[in-house]
């Protein structure tokens, strides 16, 4: 649970960055909702089962990634870019 993590307090710098991120897509225009945290325990398989179908929910009635296929899109740089 927030707070009482295995790597003292990994989830909270997690929910950091996680927040981050959000504010990131909706800076480039894209629904802050394609990323999400929840703290969950090891013990809690079936909570976990119902999250990760939720969230594959959410990203479907989101749609695509906006950007992948954008004119202003860069393509990146580097041996695998044709990938």
């Amino acid at each position: 649970m927030e707070g009482d993590c295995h790597y003292l307090d990994g989830n909270l710098a997690a929910k950091k960055r996680v927040k981050y991120i959000q504010r990131v897509l909706n800076a480039i225009g894209m629904e802050s909702d394609r990323i999400a945290m929840v703290n969950l325990s090891s013990a809690m398989g079936a909570q976990f089962a119902q999250v990760a179908t939720e969230m594959t929910e959410r990203i479907r009635k989101l749609g695509p990634n906006p950007l992948r296929h954008s004119p202003q899109a860069k393509a990146p740089d580097g041996p695998d870019a044709s990938e």
